[in-house]
């Protein structure tokens, strides 16, 4: 056996430098955040609520929350998407509110029915 090492465990040590590993590095960076929640399918529901403009409002929300992940702004859509959560709710519980008063309104003026 030879006392040097071959060819091959000289480029091994040098390929796992500091130096050399700029490709992982730039791979890190290019590797995508995942997509952060947008809640489409709350807002559609919420479309069924009648607190009309509202909902729309929560629904654009959650397509622009949509939109901006795609064009690579993550914190962005991050931001969106709470947004579009938070108005999807309101309207929800805007909505439950509009029926539930108008049922009462309804059954105080006709106790027959």
């Amino acid at each position: 056996m030879s006392q040097y090492a071959s060819k091959s465990d000289f480029k091994a040590a040098l390929d796992s430098s500091p130096e050399a590993n700029t490709e992982d590095e730039q791979t890190k960076e290019d590797e995508e955040e995942p997509m952060p929640k947008n809640y489409l399918w709350l807002t559609i529901v919420s479309c069924f609520c009648p607190a009309y403009p509202i909902n729309i409002v929560a629904f654009v929300f959650s397509i622009m929350s949509l939109n901006s992940y795609n064009n690579g702004d993550v914190e962005g859509s991050r931001r969106l998407g709470r947004n579009a959560k938070w108005v999807a709710i309101a309207s929800i519980i805007i909505g439950l509110l509009i029926i539930g008063i108008s049922c009462a309104v309804h059954f105080a003026r006709n106790p027959a029915f």
